[in-house]
């Protein structure tokens, strides 16, 4: 598959989905080096804690769909989720040379493209592991670069706490009453399923000064609708 690129994105900024993964197999370095080489604004991967406390580039919480072993990720240790071959892209193979990275050589790819690397905590996290995973962004990149996201809102109100300036967004799958002011007590940006947006959503959250990024838009016709409604960022495995 090759990507699709968008005429007009206004204002709107393309974040590529686990990298380029309409491409490249999700979350692997060939899929971020394809986002890094193309006109992506940011590239969106997903972080585990393993069971030895270390830091795994995977979405799943288990390794089956993408690997050809079936490992839990946070009852493994890095070395065992290290040893499992990838599938290779458009084969019904395996890859000797495709491995889960560790979240530091992600944030290694980010670095050299000059990206924007956006970071979801999966599941809920103990303090001192996104403490942790702070430390290691702050050693490898640029935390001005980076923007954490999650779908578990106690691991952003963490990331708040031990920086109050850090871009950080809220992911959910639904737009709720409650949504904006929660938001704004920690001054969060949203990170929203595109189908649950709308205009007067938009612009709802624009007027309490809440950045807008959604996910996952692969169709060229609803993004474009996405940017006349003036989101501020389109997570997609495809579109650029």
């Amino acid at each position: 598959m090759q990507p699709v690129y968008l005429e007009k994105k206004g204002n709107t900024k393309i974040v590529s989905h686990r990298g380029l993964s309409g491409v490249e197999l999700e979350n692997t370095l060939a899929a971020f080096v394809a986002a890094g080489n193309r006109c992506c604004f940011g590239i969106e991967t997903d972080v585990h804690v393993t069971a030895d406390g270390k830091y795994v580039i995977l979405h799943d919480d288990r390794t089956g769909r993408v690997g050809e072993r079936d490992l839990p990720a946070e009852n493994s240790t890095f070395a065992q989720l290290r040893e499992v071959r990838l599938h290779e892209q458009d084969t019904d193979g395996y890859s000797d040379m495709q491995r889960l990275l560790s979240l530091q050589e992600y944030l290694r790819v980010v670095r050299r493209y000059e990206k924007t690397a956006v970071i979801e905590l999966k599941n809920p996290m103990a303090e001192k592991y996104i403490a942790e995973i702070v430390q290691i962004c702050k050693t490898e990149y640029d935390l001005e670069k980076i923007i954490f996201i999650s779908f578990c809102f106690e691991n952003l109100v963490q990331v708040r706490k031990m920086l109050p300036q850090q871009k950080i967004q809220f992911l959910t799958g639904e737009y709720t009453p409650d949504l904006i002011s929660r938001l704004t007590e920690y001054g969060m940006g949203l990170d929203i399923w595109y189908g649950a947006l709308t205009q007067e959503r938009v612009n709802d959250l624009h007027a309490a000064g809440i950045v807008i990024n959604c996910f996952t838009c692969d169709d060229p016709a609803d993004a474009q609708k996405l940017i006349s409604w003036g989101v501020d960022m389109i997570t997609s495995n495809i579109l650029l």
